[in-house]
C-alpha cells in the first residue's frame, strides 16, 4: 500500500531476512518467462506470459518471439479490433476470459494490453494497440485490466512509453515535448493505472529525450508512482534493460528475461560503491516480493480447464460488435438470400485473424468462411481463391474467379493485408493492400458491379479502389471466430455497430508524421506535437477517406435535447429505423480562440447504447479531470484555460449532431507559448515544422541526430552497415539478405527481425547469462576495427563470467538455501 507515495512493504520482515545477493538476484528473471524463487525463505517463482488477445504460454522451452509452440488458448480479436467496439463492458468481459485462461495455465502476470498511441499508420505493431486517441485507449485498457485482475492474475499494460515504431525500437530516442508526452502518450496509461488499477506495467525499449524509459525516474517515480499512485511492479520489455542499476534506482523492479548473474553483480557493486542507495534496492525488492506473495499465497489449485466453447462464442460476439460497415450503397446489405453469390478471395479459405510476433496465439479452433457458409441460408454459386496470398499468380484460378463473378448476382470479395505487412519488429513501408488483390478486384468490378468487400487488416490502409465495392465491411483482425461473426453481419443476424478507433487518410503522404516517421537517425522527432490522428486532420481541414469514430448501421439514429450541466452532459438518442441496433455517442470538447494552441476538438467521453427499433433513451456522459485540462510546460502542472468551451456530440469526429457551450474559469498561472514564434502549431499545419519552431516547442536545443564515428553498445546490430570491421559488415549483409528473403516469402522471420533491430547490449540481456557486458564491449571493439582487443575481452570475459557465476551460486547456497 501507499503512504503518500511511498510503498509500505507488506513483506518487509521477509525482505529484511534476505541477503544482498538474494535481493540483487531476484530483480532479474530466472528463465525467459519466470522470476527467481528463493527456497530458503519460501519465496516462489511466478510465471509471466504474453497475452494481449490470447494466452501464449509455451509448452516446451520458452522464447520471447513465439518460435516454439504454445498451449491452445482462445484467440480473441486484437486490441485494434476491440477498440472499434467502443464498449468497455465488452473489454471487461474479454479481460475476465483472458484472466480465467491465464489462471488455468498457472500464468501469474499477463503481458498486456498494449495501448501505445498510433502515431503513424505504418507502425508494424499497430494491430496490438487500441487507438490513435489516448482517452479511448485508456478506457478500453482499463476495462481489460479490471477483467483480467478479477481472476487473481495481474495485468501488465505496455509499453510505457512513446513506443511508436518497430524500426530500431531498442536503439531509438523519442524527442518529444513534455506537453505532448503528457497529453497524448501518457494519458492512456494514466487512465489504465487510475481506473484499471493495474498491478504491473511494462516499460518500453526506447529512450525518451535521451533517457531509456526503464531508467527514467521522472517517468517511473515522479509520474507513475507519485502522481498516479501506482503501487505495483515495473517489468522491463524483454531485453529492454540497458543499465539495470539505473533502472532499479528509477523505479523498475524486474529485468526480463534471464540474463544470468551479471546484472546482480552490478547491483551489488553499485550498492557498495554508493551509486545505488540500499534503500532503493530494498524498496524495489519489497514491491516485487509483495507482488509474488500476493499472486501465490493461499492460491488454490487452478482449474486446468476453461469452457472453450463459451470463450469461442465470446470471441464471436466480440468480433461481430467490433466490425465496421464502411460503405453500403443501395442497402446491398444485409444480403438478399434469393440472389446468387460468388465468394472469392484467399482470405475466405485461410483467414487472417491475428498479427505476427510475440502476441501470436495457438487458437483452440479457427473458423474460415468457406467451411461454414453451409450453415447460413445463402444461395452460393461457387467459391474460389482467385489470388494467392504470397503474390503468385494462378491464371486458371483467376479466370475461373472472373467467370464465377460474371455469372453471380453478388460477389463477396475477401482481401486485405498479408502477414508480412503487420508484424512485431517490422514497420510497414506503405499503406497499400498487395497489388495482385486489387488488380483482381478491379477486373471483377468490370464484370459485376455488386461487390461486397470484406477487409482483413489490423492497421489503416489507403483505399483508392473503394469505388469498386458497393459495400465494405471491415473486420480488422477479428480472432478465431471472425468468419461466423462476418456472416452474422452479412446476413443481418447482427446489426453492425463498430466505429473506427483510428482515422483512414486518403494517402500516407497526408498523415501528420509523414516527414518525421520513422526516424532515420538515432532520434525520432515528434514535431507534430499533439496533432496526432484526427486531431491533425480535423484541425487542419485535411480531407480523409473515413473519419475517426465513423461506422454505418442497418438502422438510423437521431440525437436531441442536449443538456450541459456542471459535471457532464445529457443527450437523448432515438433509433428511428426498423431494426434494433447500437450507437456510439461521442463527446468532443474544443476551445475556440484558445490562448494555448490545441486541436479543434478532442474526444472526452463516449457511450454505447443499444436501442430497439423506435426506442429512445437519455444518456449521461460525465466530465472528469481530463475534460478541460492541458499541460502547462511553464508551471509543470495540469491547468484549465478560462473560456467558453464547445461541447460537441456526434456519431464521429466529422459528424457532429449537437453543439452547446459551457463556461469554465481556469487556473492558469502564466501561459506557456508565444504564438508569434509558433505560427504552425497554432494552425495545426504541422507537416513541415522548422528547427526554430520545434526548438521553441521543446524549450531547449534539438539533440544531435547523427550517428557517431564508432558504434556503441546501444547501437542496433543493423547499424553494422557503418562498421569498420569487414567481418561485421559481412554479418550485416548476411542478416539483411536473410531478412529480405523472409519478406519476399511473405512470412516475417521474427528471430531475424529481433536480432536485426537489437542493440549490442541486448546480446548480454537475451542469452540467459552466457554473455556478460564485458564480452559485449569486446564485441563492439571488434566491430569498430579493434579485432584483437575485442577478442581478448570476449574470451577473457567468457571465462570470468563463468567463474563469477559459479561464485554467485555458492554465495546463494551459503545463505542457507537456493535462489534459482
Amino acid at each position: 500500500m501507499k503512504v503518500g507515495w511511498k510503498t509500505v512493504m507488506k513483506q518487509q520482515k521477509l525482505v529484511e531476512k534476505m541477503t544482498i545477493e538474494e535481493k540483487a538476484a531476484i530483480l532479474s528473471g530466472k528463465t525467459v518467462w519466470q522470476t527467481r524463487e528463493i527456497d530458503r525463505l519460501s519465496i516462489p517463482s511466478i510465471f509471466l506470459s504474453d497475452g494481449p488477445h490470447g494466452i501464449r504460454k509455451q509448452a516446451g522451452a520458452g522464447d520471447h518471439l513465439g518460435l516454439n509452440a504454445s498451449l491452445k488458448a482462445t484467440c480473441f480479436p486484437t486490441a485494434a479490433t476491440i477498440a472499434n467496439s467502443w464498449n468497455q463492458d465488452l473489454g471487461e468481459e474479454i479481460g475476465q476470459a483472458l484472466g480465467e485462461e491465464a489462471a488455468s495455465m498457472d500464468v501469474n502476470i499477463l503481458l498486456g494490453p498494449g495501448l501505445n498511441i498510433k502515431r503513424s499508420p505504418l507502425c508494424g505493431r499497430n494491430f496490438e494497440y487500441f487507438s490513435e486517441d489516448p482517452y479511448l485507449s485508456g478506457k478500453m485498457a482499463a476495462s481489460y485490466i479490471r477483467g483480467i485482475q478479477s481472476k487473481g492474475v495481474y495485468a501488465c499494460p505496455k509499453h510505457l512509453a512513446v513506443n511508436s515504431q518497430e524500426l530500431r525500437r531498442m536503439a531509438m530516442d523519442a524527442i518529444v515535448d513534455e506537453r505532448t508526452l503528457r497529453e497524448i502518450y501518457l494519458t492512456g496509461f494514466e487512465i489504465a493505472v487510475k481506473e484499471g488499477h493495474a498491478k504491473a506495467i511494462m516499460s518500453s525499449y526506447n529512450q525518451i529525450n535521451g533517457i531509456y524509459a526503464n531508467e527514467d525516474k521522472h517517468l517511473l517515480t515522479d509520474i507513475l508512482r507519485k502522481e498516479w499512485g501506482f503501487d505495483g511492479i515495473v517489468v522491463t520489455d524483454w531485453g529492454g534493460s540497458n543499465d539495470h542499476v539505473k533502472g532499479v534506482a528509477a523505479g523498475s523492479n524486474l529485468e526480463m528475461p534471464s540474463c544470468g548473474y551479471d546484472s546482480a553483480r552490478e547491483v551489488i557493486a553499485a550498492v557498495r560503491n554508493g551509486k545505488l542507495k540500499e534503500a532503493d534496492l530494498d524498496e524495489r525488492v519489497g514491491e516485487l516480493v509483495d507482488a509474488v506473495m500476493e499472486l501465490t499465497s493461499g492460491k488454490k489449485l487452478s482449474d486446468k480447464n476453461f469452457d472453450r466453447n463459451a470463450h469461442h462464442q465470446l470471441a464471436r460476439k466480440a468480433a461481430a460488435e467490433s466490425m465496421i460497415l464502411l460503405k453500403n450503397e443501395k442497402q446491398i446489405l444485409p444480403l438478399d438470400t434469393k440472389k446468387s453469390i460468388a465468394v472469392i478471395g484467399d482470405f475466405a479459405f485461410s483467414p487472417r485473424y491475428q498479427g505476427a510476433g510475440s502476441s501470436m496465439v495457438n487458437p483452440t479452433k479457427v473458423e474460415d468462411m468457406s467451411s461454414i457458409l453451409q450453415q447460413y441460408d445463402l444461395n452460393i454459386l461457387g467459391m474460389t481463391r482467385g489470388y494467392q496470398r504470397n503474390g503468385d499468380v494462378d491464371e486458371n484460378d483467376r479466370k475461373f474467379a472472373l467467370n464465377l463473378a460474371m455469372n453471380a448476382d453478388i460477389v463477396i470479395f475477401c482481401f486485405g493485408l498479408d502477414e508480412i505487412s503487420e508484424s512485431e519488429g517490422l514497420d510497414r513501408t506503405h499503406m497499400r493492400i498487395p497489388q495482385d488483390q486489387i488488380d483482381l478486384l478491379q477486373d471483377i468490378s468490370k464484370v459485376n458491379e455488386n461487390i461486397i468487400g470484406i477487409l482483413s487488416a489490423g492497421s489503416a490502409i489507403e483505399m483508392p479502389w473503394h469505388t469498386c465495392c458497393k459495400a465494405i465491411l471491415h473486420g480488422y483482425l477479428n480472432g478465431q471466430a471472425g468468419a461466423s461473426a462476418t456472416l452474422d453481419i452479412l446476413t443481418g443476424k447482427v446489426n453492425p455497430s463498430g466505429r473506427l478507433a483510428e482515422t483512414y487518410p486518403i494517402s500516407y503522404e497526408q498523415t501528420p508524421a509523414f516527414r518525421y516517421y520513422p526516424s532515420n537517425e538515432k532520434t525520432s522527432e515528434y514535431r507534430e506535437s499533439v496533432y496526432v490522428g484526427y486531431r491533425y486532420y480535423d484541425t487542419s481541414k485535411v480531407r480523409v477517406q473515413y473519419p475517426f469514430g465513423f461506422g454505418l448501421s442497418y438502422t438510423e439514429f437521431t440525437y436531441s435535447d442536449l443538456i450541459i450541466e456542471e459535471d457532464g452532459i445529457k443527450v437523448s438518442v432515438t433509433n428511428t429505423g426498423d431494426r434494433d441496433g447500437a450507437e456510439v455517442v461521442q463527446m468532443y470538447v474544443g476551445l475556440p480562440n484558445a490562448i494555448v494552441f490545441r486541436p479543434e476538438k478532442e474526444l472526452k467521453g463516449f457511450a454505447k447504447v443499444y436501442l430497439k427499433a423506435g426506442e429512445s433513451r437519455q444518456l449521461r456522459i460525465p466530465f472528469d479531470d481530463k475534460t478541460f485540462r492541458y499541460w502547462n510546460i511553464k508551471t509543470g502542472q495540469w491547468e484549465i484555460e478560462t473560456g467558453t468551451y464547445q461541447i460537441m456530440v456526434g456519431a464521429s469526429v466529422a459528424d457532429i449532431r449537437l453543439t452547446g457551450m459551457t463556461e469554465r474559469t481556469g487556473n492558469s498561472k502564466g501561459y506557456p507559448y508565444n504564438p508569434a514564434k509558433m505560427p504552425y502549431y497554432y494552425t495545426g499545419i504541422v507537416q513541415k515544422i522548422s528547427d526554430e519552431e520545434f526548438r521553441e516547442l521543446l524549450g531547449h536545443e534539438i539533440p544531435n541526430r547523427r550517428w557517431s564515428g564508432n558504434l556503441e553498445i546501444n547501437d542496433a546490430i543493423c547499424q553494422m552497415y557503418y562498421a569498420k570491421s569487414r567481418l561485421a559488415r559481412l554479418i550485416y549483409r548476411c542478416l539483411t539478405k536473410m531478412k529480405k528473403k523472409s519478406e519476399a516469402q511473405g512470412k516475417p522471420d521474427l528471430n531475424i527481425l529481433f536480432i536485426y533491430n537489437m542493440p549490442f547490449r541486448g546480446i548480454a540481456k537475451m542469452t540467459g547469462g552466457a554473455v556478460s557486458m564485458e564480452m559485449v564491449y569486446g564485441i563492439v571493439d571488434a566491430v569498430n576495427g579493434h579485432f584483437m582487443l575485442g577478442v581478448k575481452k570476449i574470451v577473457g570475459g567468457y571465462f570470468r563470467n563463468r567463474r563469477n557465476n559459479k561464485k554467485y551460486e555458492k554465495l546463494l547456497k551459503g545463505a542457507g538455501g537456493k535462489c534459482r
